[in-house]
């Protein structure tokens, strides 16, 4: 029986005509992860859908296979929807073995958060659609209800040449573990069904009878085209210079028309915060200003830096959208604090512990894009990946980074200069200076998983939309503070 590919699994599973969103797409095509992981709708619930690629080395997992395959879990978590597993894989990589196996976060997380999932009444279906084994046979019974392609598919702890070699008997895969086996004999398989479309099918009818129990907790407005059109605001900016680019232009490319309404206008603003709708979903959104501002008293402050009082503004705004239930957005082109003597003394350490504990305990959905610069600890309180934003994107030309390779460079040469000559320290700063362009580049952050999937800016509004979405099903919690600094 022939099989389908992963995206064709994916496509006849989802909604005709609606789009997949995928989470984590290989960039490099010489090292595919073999899981596809993404969002789509099953009559029009939005689910989580994770896709061994049975294609690229029988579905084996590796280092990266494993973070996307919690990542997806997370998302589940998080949102409180769907995850459908089509299994299809031969369980642990073995040459990798030890990255993979036996620490906290390797394969068995999956298990205990497939686990935690079910005592959180997360719905979790597999399909079983490949032979699957060891590791790989366990998620579809960790799961509510498992479905079996008869024929094309196994389950099971050893395979028959494992099960010879070790014990000495002789039988065939078919008979150790196919469907009819399970369905008929373990009992541990709920359906089996002739061909994979037709499991497909099952799963698709089995999700509509649950939709029943989703209801959102948040209900969109009437939703209003943006003011700006992305591209446009894009090019008006790019004709300044990058210290005077208005990120107002950005934010009203991306929320609905005439919606934004700035909080502390006047106030620390080298950090835009303000109440917005996105496709009628109400945000809060927090924004890195790029132009150089002007305090009230006449000081100038340099776009793109958080200074002590933006932090504490944006402490206030993230505790008050907290109070009231609405989303955050983070829009990050950030280069860090502001440091120096001045801002020793003003504190700045206090502000921006405030503001990354207050968004380490945000109990309301919260969503990061880059969209140029995120370094240094300013990635850290714009909600970077360790802070659990829902969704974690980028611009094709953003940048991650503990700081800019040219600073790096001056940094660690200042350090070692009394024992450079000319030509080694131009060595050195163009070594240093090229592995920090390598290693910034958003690409690499994408093959790491550091970001859920590079955007263009025009499919901006269209993600957080669909992720404001899919969050509104998460149950609403309330906001705890522990010792905050004054």
């Amino acid at each position: 029986m022939k099989k389908l590919t992963t995206k064709e699994r994916i496509k006849y599973l989802i909604d005709p005509h609606t789009e997949i969103l995928t989470i984590g797409e290989d960039i490099d095509n010489n090292k595919p992860s073999g899981i596809t992981i993404a969002l789509g709708y099953i009559h029009n619930l939005i689910c989580v859908i994770v896709a061994n690629n049975h294609q690229i080395k029988s579905g084996c997992y590796f280092p990266i296979t494993i973070k996307k395959h919690l990542r997806a879990q997370e998302i589940a978590i998080q949102n409180h929807i769907p995850i459908i597993y089509l299994v299809d894989s031969a369980g642990i990589y073995l040459p990798l073995q030890e990255e993979i196996f036996p620490d906290n976060n390797d394969f068995g997380k999956i298990f205990y958060q497939s686990a935690k999932m079910s005592a959180k009444g997360i719905i979790q279906i597999a399909a079983i659609m490949g032979h699957c084994v060891a590791g790989g046979a366990y998620l579809p019974i960790l799961s509510d209800e498992s479905f079996m392609v008869d024929k094309s598919s196994g389950l099971f702890l050893a395979g028959s040449y494992l099960v010879k070699s070790a014990i000495g008997e002789k039988i065939d895969n078919e008979t150790l573990g196919g469907s009819t086996m399970h369905c008929g004999n373990s009992g541990i398989v709920d359906y089996k069904f002739d061909d994979e479309k037709k499991c497909l099918e099952a799963i698709r009818k089995k999700i509509a009878k649950f939709t029943h129990h989703f209801s959102p907790n948040i209900i969109p407005s009437n939703k209003k085209v943006p003011k700006l059109n992305i591209q446009y605001a894009l090019k008006k900016l790019s004709k300044t210079k990058k210290i005077n680019q208005d990120t107002n232009l950005i934010i009203e490319g991306i929320v609905d028309q005439n919606s934004f309404e700035p909080y502390k206008a006047l106030y620390g603003q080298t950090l835009l915060c303000g109440y917005a709708y996105i496709e009628g979903f109400p945000v809060g959104i927090i924004a890195n200003q790029r132009k150089m501002v002007k305090k009230t008293q006449g000081e100038t402050q340099i776009g793109g830096v958080i200074y002590p009082d933006s932090a504490q503004k944006a402490t206030k705004f993230i505790m008050n959208c907290n109070q009231h239930m609405i989303p955050l957005v983070f829009l990050q082109d950030v280069n860090g604090f502001i440091i120096g003597s001045k801002a020793e003394k003003q504190g700045m350490l206090k502000e921006g512990a405030k503001m990354i504990h207050v968004i380490a305990n945000t109990v309301v959905p919260k969503f990061t894009v880059i969209i140029g610069n995120a370094y240094g600890a300013g990635y850290y309180a714009m909600c970077g990946r360790a802070f659990k934003p829902n969704l974690i994107l980028a611009w094709p030309q953003a940048k991650i980074g503990v700081m800019q390779g040219k600073i790096a460079a001056s940094t660690l040469i200042n350090i070692k200069k009394n024992t450079l000559n000319e030509e080694e320290e131009k060595i050195m700063r163009q070594n240093i200076e090229k592995n920090y362009s390598q290693k910034t580049d958003i690409k690499y952050a994408a093959s790491k998983l550091w970001i859920d999937a590079i955007i263009s800016p025009e499919k901006t509004r269209y993600w957080l939309a669909k992720g404001l979405e899919a969050a509104s099903y998460a149950p609403k919690k309330k906001m705890k503070i522990g010792m905050l600094q004054i």
